[in-house]
């Protein structure tokens, strides 16, 4: 049987983020367990913008607006169900994962689809911008919503609840997010290799093509937008749960540019990119972390190295001609 290299790597990180978490919760370090959950819910959020980077070549560095919104999502409805208030037009708040996630998904995408119908009618650097005012004007808004902690953020006091999971175990609620982040790795290797997959990537290479075979490019990419701020936003209200607080940061152009980091890291494009880039940049942020407060300048060192040397990032570097197992 033909394996190839890339194939064997991904097999290799799958296997790590099911035994490394599992071995740190056997021996009592639930630290390691919650890094690993870091990690997978970076990814899944990565996975959302390499759907739109690696294969519609669109630069967004709004996509933290997704991610906060569904982190907000999260810790909004939480709230209210904990203080038993309601919500905008009388509807009850909750802390049902699966109720949470269907609304940051739904309102991820509709926030997408508002802003792509602006922001896909530029390109280059025009459609960067245009994306990064546009999660600038939602940080702002957070800031200044004192109902919901305005910059000092919105505390989750319990962790939502996940039908038949004790989500209060770490272990578990990782294995959640682990889930999640397969069945989206999934769908884009599915949404990849379909017609709607080679008509993103044809967008990418020649608009002017695309149209002559009767394909509008302005509504792939619009589509391709929605479902990326979908993903990004499910990403977010499971960070919001992790981490039981959810505040303006998660809307911080910073974040965007983590993302951007974790893809240019792990490989543009490729199926496992985003994980092997939250891997590395979660490791990176807590072994350097702990040794100097300018971890960052090495992390852009290794950055620039990919950059110059290995262009399909730390996947693109191990794959290579296939090999026989």
């Amino acid at each position: 049987m033909t394996i190839s290299r890339e194939t064997a790597f991904n097999a290799l990180l799958i296997v790590l983020l099911i035994a490394v978490p599992y071995g740190a919760s056997a021996m009592g370090e639930p630290f390691y367990v919650t890094l690993a959950t870091r990690m997978v819910i970076l990814a899944l959020a990565a996975v959302g913008l390499n759907f739109l980077l690696g294969l519609g070549g669109l630069v967004s560095f709004g996509h933290a607006a997704f991610f906060g919104i569904g982190g907000y999502v999260a810790g909004i409805a939480a709230t209210h169900a904990f203080n038993n208030t309601p919500l905008l037009f009388g509807l009850p708040g909750t802390n049902q994962m699966l109720i949470i996630w269907l609304v940051a998904v739904l309102l991820g995408g509709l926030a997408a689809l508002a802003i792509g119908l602006i922001s896909l009618r530029t390109t280059g650097v025009y459609f960067i911008m245009i994306t990064l005012a546009f999660a600038q004007m939602i940080y702002y808004f957070a800031i200044s919503w004192p109902a919901y902690g305005g910059e000092d953020g919105l505390s989750i006091y319990v962790r939502n609840a996940f039908p038949g999971v004790n989500t209060l175990n770490g272990l578990h609620f990782f294995y959640v997010c682990l889930a999640l982040l397969a069945a989206v790795l999934v769908l884009f290797s599915v949404l990849r290799n379909s017609r709607f997959g080679a008509a993103l990537q044809a967008a990418r290479q020649n608009e002017q093509r695309l149209s002559a075979v009767g394909i509008a490019p302005f509504r792939v990419k619009l589509a391709a937008f929605a479902i990326s701020g979908m993903i990004t936003g499910l990403a977010g209200a499971l960070f919001a749960d992790l981490n039981r607080f959810v505040s303006p940061s998660m809307l911080s152009w910073h974040l965007s540019g983590e993302l951007i980091v974790l893809i240019i890291l792990g490989g543009t494009g490729r199926l496992f990119g985003p994980v092997a880039g939250a891997i590395v940049y979660v490791l990176f942020e807590f072994y350097l972390g702990g040794v100097t407060e300018r971890w960052q300048f090495f992390l852009g060192l290794i950055l620039l190295a990919v950059v110059l040397f290995a262009r399909g990032g730390i996947v693109g570097l191990v794959a290579g001609k296939a090999r026989h197992g």
